[in-house]
């Protein structure tokens, strides 16, 4: 067998990035081929070997050349830029042309390109072939057209013999249902399927023909939208394979879901539903008429360097007490756990790292505000590079720290907005600080082009009851100060019409009258129609929203996260110090209620600076919840201390997160009984959250062990579907309703009923108006939500018959999506 050895020149210039590392599953899951990624820093793409342009998309994103070796190099600039349709994008050459190592393909213009795509990332992809025997990747930082990129070594493959051919099959037409034709993502959903078959296998498209099993050969057809297009098969398997690949192609080959809301979700910077509709992700839910006002951050001028290095540090210190005491001063007069994001903030302004970095930069002769803008910025960057979106977007906060300390140094003025009436904000990002300086009465609704929900600022919408919508399309910052406009559950309606604007105004009068109704009649129990109790309680996380519980009509807390007491502070909290917040929890709620604590839920998402942690690739899979509590076992028994005390002062329970298996559960209950000897304290009620496929599976056997089950349903779905439920892109598909997770549901429950144990749901689905009648279908009893909903809930409750709700329930089990379940609940609630 003759070896060669095929060296790739990097194509851009930028930083190498690892193909799953690409935040498109076509390129990370290799679907399409192997090979490398390259996050540039040029605006230019360059032939990386000689060869021949084959095949050019019609959008200039992308580009195949083929090398004398008959090797394809598939070269894509960016993430879903095919929507684009060339704009940004400047091709060098075309289809024929003869190139070498180092000719212009492709110039691009990378900021208004970046700004309309998911990601810049350029990848380089080599379609799977027999003549391939290895490829590597280099690392690092690579200059375009010097430095090796990949090194393959090939060969050539066995020929086919005369007595191996077979029979020709062709399929029926098949029309091209993908709106954007078949670009990178169909083409290679369809390659791979083929490559499942011995047979050959062409797409035809009138004259023209490719090898199915080629994605790039398949996009140099460019086929269309409505195009007709057939297969050709030859092999043992050419009949099923036809059959095969052209039901494949009928279902829109993975995206057929791009022609429904659920897609503009997922890529809220590129979907428009109407030619005056801007879509984005709900963060806020609600709907408002109002007037765009555009937030433009304030700019700074920054001298960068100093006469006296003693004179910058003094002032360095005094701007941050300063800030410290802005702080504690906004956070005063907040409440919940809007006042626990500023305790977080007042963390950050007492950061070693930071402080040493703005003071490194003052020794150096730099000027106190130079020095503390690069210091923040530079952490803000860096989280902003971590895999966990969660950590990520605490850059948000460090920059929002990091300005108000840099507005007291440079002596600018902390400019007050002066808010219109009926204001609809419209900013690049805006941090909590933003936020807690809205004037309510004014402002209707909040709309950021931020690409992902950040929690706080949802967090604080929410509270403030301010519609907000995350991701809107980019164009919403284009829109003119005073314009009308719509904010309607992660939607923007631009220009609305007369009926439009009368339509969400009386839907909101109702909306606000149905909640003040609801609110005077929270007291009362939930009873159905049909005479079953349902006990409803709240989750809470502070001290400030346990005092709103009996106000909300909670029947107790059926989740209180233990978190607020640990995160954003340098040492663990004492078990005295955890004791006497747990009593004031309790004896806020009563005597006779619920108290559930939950133990501390971190590990590698939601790292502690005094817990230890080995990085993880897969946070989420890792040490977490009880996994690492059990590790820590000091931490742990001062909580469970701490637990067992206060449980003189209400009903308390003690719930363990991220259970896994039977063998945890023993450990625990022997831990927890020898705490209470220890203490002299009567046992107390011992649950789990299930949040594992596995436990949920085997629920009757955990049943045996404790005494109630709470659903944690935002963790059960994620680990069900595969999908991190942070996901910039992905996040969108993580639907609780998803009817795989509703079956783990109803095992749980009836597992638990076996043994006569009680099951809750504490997940963001019991807060879910539409789910409420389904979970109590499954055969929930218990639902643990958020303050606000729980009025909503109730009432909700006492109109249902719980005999329907099973009916209805058994027909959503067999269901294929969330999305039709949702859609089956919404017309049996309207009836």
């Amino acid at each position: 067998m003759v070896k060669n050895r095929l060296v790739l020149k990097a194509p851009v210039s930028g930083l190498v990035v690892p193909l799953e590392e690409v935040p498109d599953p076509v390129f990370s899951q290799r679907i399409v081929g192997d090979g490398t990624a390259i996050d540039p820093i040029s605006q230019s793409l360059f032939s990386p070997c000689d060869g021949e342009v084959v095949q050019l998309h019609s959008a200039t994103h992308a580009i195949t050349i083929k090398t004398a070796e008959d090797i394809e190099i598939l070269l894509h600039i960016g993430i879903d830029t095919v929507k684009l349709k060339g704009k940004g994008f400047h091709a060098k050459v075309k289809i024929g042309d003869k190139v070498t190592t180092g000719t212009p393909l492709i110039d691009f213009e990378a900021d208004p390109v970046a700004k309309s795509a998911v990601s810049l990332l350029t990848t380089i992809i080599i379609p799977p072939s027999e003549k391939i025997l290895s490829m590597t990747s280099t690392s690092g930082v690579v200059e375009a057209t010097k430095d090796d990129i990949l090194t393959l070594l090939i060969s050539e493959p066995e020929k086919r013999t005369a007595s191996q051919q077979t029979t020709d099959f062709k399929s029926q037409k098949i029309t091209i249902s993908n709106h954007l034709g078949l670009h990178a993502r169909p083409a290679a959903v369809l390659a791979s399927g083929a490559r499942k078959f011995k047979a050959e296998i062409l797409l035809c498209k009138n004259n023209s023909q490719a090898n199915a099993k080629s994605v790039t050969a398949i996009m140099s057809l460019e086929i269309a939208y409505q195009d007709s297009v057939l297969l050709i098969a030859k092999g043992n398997d050419a009949e099923i394979a036809l059959e095969t690949l052209q039901n494949l192609i009928k279902s829109g080959l993975g995206e057929q879901e791009q022609t429904d809301t659920n897609f503009s979700q997922a890529n809220p910077t590129e979907t428009i539903i109407s030619s005056n509709t801007l879509i984005g992700i709900n963060a806020s839910p609600g709907s408002s008429v109002g007037k765009v006002l555009q937030l433009r951050h304030q700019e700074f001028q920054i001298k960068e360097v100093a006469s006296s290095e003693e004179q910058e540090r003094k002032r360095f210190e005094t701007a941050i007490e300063k800030a410290k005491l802005q702080l504690e001063t906004l956070q005063k007069r907040l409440d919940g756990t809007r006042a626990t994001i500023f305790a977080a903030h007042i963390e950050l302004l007492e950061d070693p790292e930071l402080i040493e970095a703005a003071s490194t930069e003052i020794e150096s002769g730099k000027s106190a505000a130079f020095a503390w803008n690069e210091a923040f910025n530079r952490q803000a960057e860096k989280f902003i590079k971590l895999q966990n979106p969660l950590i990520a977007q605490r850059a948000v906060d460090v920059r929002d720290v990091g300005k108000r300390v840099l507005t007291i140094l440079t002596g600018s003025e902390q400019k007050r907005v002066e808010y219109p009436k009926d204001s609809i904000l419209i900013a690049e990002e805006l941090t909590p600080s933003d936020i807690a300086n809205i004037d309510k009465e004014r402002v209707l609704g909040i709309c950021t082009t931020g690409g992902s929900v950040t929690p706080h600022v949802a967090i604080m919408a929410r509270a403030l009851s301010i519609p907000a919508t995350v991701a809107i399309d980019p164009r919403a910052l284009e829109l003119e100060d005073g314009q009308v406009v719509i904010i309607d559950n992660g939607r923007l309606i631009i220009e609305p019409s007369v009926e439009e604007i009368k339509s969400t105004e009386e839907l909101k009068k109702k909306e606000q009258h149905r909640q003040l109704i609801n609110l005077g009649t929270a007291h009362l129990e939930a009873i159905t129609v049909d005479g079953v109790k349902i006990d409803v309680f709240a989750n809470v996380g502070s001290i400030e929203e346990a005092r709103s519980v009996n106000r909300f009509g909670g029947e107790g807390i059926g989740l209180l996260r233990t978190e607020f007491l640990f995160l954003n502070k340098n040492f663990a909290p004492t078990q005295d110090e955890q004791f006497y917040i747990y009593k004031e929890i309790a004896e806020s709620i009563g005597k006779e209620k619920l108290l559930i604590i939950r133990t501390l839920d971190v590990g590698g998402d939601k790292p502690l600076p005094y817990i230890s942690t080995v990085k993880e690739e897969n946070p989420f899979l890792g040490e977490r919840g009880v996994r690492l509590m059990l590790a820590k076992s000091d931490l742990f028994l001062d909580q469970l201390r701490a637990i067992l005390r206060a449980s003189h002062y209400a009903k308390v329970a003690v719930m363990f997160p991220m259970i896994s298996e039977l063998a945890e559960i023993v450990l625990l209950k022997e831990m927890l009984a020898q705490e209470s000897k220890k203490l002299g304290i009567d046992k107390i009620r011992l649950g789990i959250m299930v949040e594992v496929p596995a436990v949920a599976l085997m629920a009757q056997q955990f049943a045996k062990e404790v005494d109630f089950f709470s659903i944690g349903t935002n963790d059960l779905t994620q680990y069900t579907l595969a999908i991190d439920r942070t996901h910039p892109k992905l996040a969108s598909k993580v639907d609780a309703l998803n009817p795989a997770v509703l079956n783990l549901i109803k095992t749980t429950a009836i597992g638990a009923s076996i043994e006569r144990k009680l099951t809750g749901v504490c997940g963001a689905l019991a807060s879910d108006l539409t789910a409420v009648p389904l979970l109590l279908g499954l055969g929930i009893t218990e639902l643990s939500a958020s303050l606000p909903a729980i009025p909503e809930i109730k009432a909700l409750i006492r109109t249902l018959n719980l005999e329907e709700c099973r009916k209805t329930s058994e027909e959503a089990l067999k269901l294929r999506s969330g999305k039709e379940v949702r859609q089956l609940f919404a017309e049996r609630l309207r009836r």
